[in-house]
């Protein structure tokens, strides 16, 4: 019996975090918005200390932070951590390129970049492009074979997220598929010189859009 009561409050927990991160990221929940337990928790059905777990390891993925007072607030980001959060990605991005093109699955690895490249779109559900987005640097940084450097690059999705949503700029042309195709083409002729530059200019375009849409948020 202990054993299936640890149970349903871990799998409270779990439901009670994934509404919560839907919450933020459908934008349900604006950048500086607070988030009350009591309320949380009497919206969720579950207990204070529950939404208090939720909360903290929302906090951890970047989503949440403490505001006047202690009190959580959904997270929003300066235009100067936007441009540092960019200018990070594009060093852990021209790492994966590095690595892609040095390694023996080259072939195979500009193969899969080629299929992320086609879920993307340049029109459709905000959220829906949004994560094919990601889903394709995230596939960039594991196809390199170095965890740490995709374990960096997961520490940093939380803050990607609300980089995006501070400003709610779902039309950023660099998310648009023709944005992506250059670096898939570098890694296809195994030009890491051409790759790195591409990344970089890539992530420079994204960080001052961003991070213009951050200041007139």
């Amino acid at each position: 019996m202990e054993a299936l009561s640890a149970l349903d409050r871990s799998t409270l927990r779990e439901r009670s975090l994934e509404a919560l991160r839907a919450a933020i990221l459908s934008g349900r929940y604006r950048p500086g918005d607070h988030l009350g337990e009591v309320e949380l928790a009497g919206s969720l059905g579950v207990s204070r200390g529950t939404v208090r777990e939720a909360l903290r390891h929302l906090q951890q993925e970047g989503l949440v932070r403490p505001g006047a007072r202690g009190m959580l607030r959904v997270n929003s980001l300066s235009p100067a951590e936007v441009h540092e959060l960019f200018r990070v990605r594009a060093a852990l991005e021209a790492l994966a390129v590095r690595e892609v093109i040095a390694s023996s699955g080259r072939d195979s690895a500009a193969a899969a970049l080629r299929e992320a490249v086609e879920q993307l779109s340049d029109d459709g559900e905000p959220s829906v492009r949004m994560e094919a987005d990601l889903a394709f640097h995230l596939l960039l940084c594991r196809l390199s074979g170095n965890s740490m450097l995709v374990e960096a690059w997961q520490r940093l999705e939380g803050r990607m997220r609300v980089a995006i949503l501070n400003g709610a700029a779902w039309q950023a042309p660099m998310m648009a598929r023709d944005r992506h195709v250059p670096i898939v083409e570098a890694v296809e002729r195994g030009d890491v010189e051409a790759a790195v530059r591409i990344v970089d200019e890539h992530m420079t375009a994204a960080a001052e859009h961003f991070a213009e849409a951050s200041a007139s948020a």
